[in-house]
C-alpha cells in the first residue's frame, strides 16, 4: 500500500540511498557548484525506531549491522529506489509526495521505517569517510527540492526589538499603526508609517525573557555590536526588499553602521568576517535559547541536494569554502508575526518598542 511523505523527508532519504550507491560524496564549491574533490565514504550510521544503524559500503553490497541483526542488499538496490524518489519527488507539485511503486516494499525489506532521522543532536546521519573505523563526521542534509530547515529559526527566541522614540504616540496612534492590513510587506508598511508620523526606531536590544537574554549573549559571542548589526540587516529586509545575505551585508558595509574606521572595513573585510562568524556558528549548533560557547555541536557539515539530484558535501575542516557557501546562498526570511510576536508596536514600562525576528535560510537556486 502507497504511504505518502512530505519532499524533506523524501529528499533525506535520497541522499541517504545516493551517498550508499556511489559510495564517495563531492565537495561543493563556494558556489553551490560541483567540485573537483571527492572523498570515499566507508560507512554511515544512522538512528532508526529501534536503535543504531551502520551501513558499510562493500565493493558490490551493503551490510546492515544492528543492534541485533546483520544483513547484506546490493548497493545498486539503493541507487535505484533513489532514482525512482528523485523522479517522485521532481514531478509532484506538491509538498507531500506519494511513494513510487516498489519503494515501499525495498523500504520494508531494509527495515526503514523513518524517512528522517530521529535525533537529539540535530544530525541526520553520520559519516565515515575513507575507513570504516575512522571518525564520524555528523551531517544535516538539505535539498533545494522540498522545503529546508533553516539555519536560524529561534521563534520569539530570536526576536529584536527597537525602541521608538522621537515622538510620543498616543493609544489611538498606537492602534492604528498596529491596525494596518494584513500584506506581504505589513512590517515595512508599519515601520514606513511610524517614521511618517514622526516617529524614530533605533535598536534597543532583544526581547527580555530569559531565553532572549541568551540568545543575545550568544549574538554578543561574534562580536559586542553584532545585534545592532543584525538588526539593521532585518530592517533592511523588510524595507527594501534585500533578502540574501551577501547582498545585505554589502548594503552594511557601505552604511558602516558601526562607524568603524573604513581600514577595518574595507581592509580587513570586517563586516563579512563577522557575518560568516555568525552564519558558520549557525550551522555548526548556535541556537537562540541554548547558551553558546563557541564550542561546534555534532552536526559537523552540510549536505547539499541540488536540482537535479547532486549531492555536494561541505565540512568545517574546508573551512574557507563553507563559510564562503553559507555567505552566497543564504537569506533573510519572514516568520510567522502571529506565531513569532513581531511586528507591532508594544509597551514595555512606558516604552515602545517594535520587534523584528531574525529567521536566517538556504536560498532555493
Amino acid at each position: 500500500m502507497a504511504f505518502e511523505a512530505t519532499k524533506r523527508e523524501w529528499c533525506e532519504l535520497y541522499t541517504f540511498f545516493r551517498l550508499l550507491t556511489e559510495g564517495k560524496v563531492t565537495l561543493g564549491t563556494a558556489k553551490a557548484k560541483k567540485g573537483e574533490i571527492d572523498w570515499p565514504i566507508a560507512m554511515i550510521q544512522r538512528e532508526e525506531h529501534d536503535g543504531t544503524r551502520c551501513y558499510y559500503i562493500e565493493k558490490e553490497m551493503v551490510r546492515i549491522k544492528g543492534e541485533n541483526s546483520e544483513k547484506s542488499v546490493p548497493r545498486e538496490d539503493f541507487g535505484i529506489v533513489a532514482d525512482l524518489i528523485l523522479q517522485a519527488v521532481k514531478s509532484s507539485s506538491e509538498d507531500e509526495v506519494t511513494s513510487p511503486d516498489g519503494v515501499e516494499e525495498f523500504l520494508d525489506e531494509v527495515a526503514i521505517f523513518d524517512l528522517e532521522a530521529k535525533t537529539e543532536d540535530r544530525t541526520d546521519f553520520y559519516i565515515a569517510f575513507w575507513h570504516p573505523e575512522a571518525p564520524l563526521s555528523g551531517f544535516s542534509v538539505r535539498s533545494r527540492l522540498g522545503a529546508m530547515n533553516p539555519l536560524l529559526d529561534g521563534g520569539r527566541a530570536a526576536n529584536l526589538k527597537l525602541e521608538q522614540s522621537g515622538v510620543k504616540f498616543a493609544t489611538p496612534t498606537v492602534n492604528k499603526i498596529n491596525a494596518l492590513p494584513e500584506a506581504p510587506n505589513e512590517v515595512a508598511e508599519r515601520m514606513l508609517l511610524i517614521e511618517r508620523l514622526g516617529g524614530v526606531l533605533k535598536y534597543s536590544d532583544v526581547a527580555d525573557r530569559v531565553a532572549d537574554r541568551v540568545f543575545r549573549c550568544n549574538l554578543l559571542m561574534i562580536d559586542l555590536h553584532f545585534p545592532r548589526m543584525l538588526a539593521e540587516m532585518v530592517r533592511m529586509m523588510h524595507l527594501d526588499g534585500i533578502a540574501r545575505i551577501s547582498e545585505l551585508t554589502e548594503v552594511i558595509k557601505q552604511m558602516n553602521p558601526l562607524k568603524i574606521k573604513d581600514e577595518l572595513v574595507n581592509k580587513h573585510g570586517f563586516y563579512e568576517f563577522k557575518v560568516k562568524q555568525f552564519l558558520m556558528a549557525l550551522a555548526l549548533g548556535m541556537r537562540p535559547a541554548k547558551i553558546y560557547t563557541g564550542q561546534d555541536s555534532a552536526v559537523e557539515g552540510i549536505l547539499l541536494m541540488d536540482g537535479s539530484g547532486e549531492v555536494l558535501c561541505y565540512h568545517k575542516s574546508e573551512k574557507p569554502v563553507m563559510e564562503d557557501f553559507l555567505f552566497l546562498n543564504t537569506r533573510l526570511e519572514k516568520g510567522s508575526l502571529d506565531k513569532d510576536k513581531y511586528g507591532f508596536l508594544e509597551r514595555e514600562n512606558g516604552v515602545y518598542y517594535f520587534k523584528l525576528n531574525v529567521k536566517i535560510g538556504l536560498v532555493k537556486r
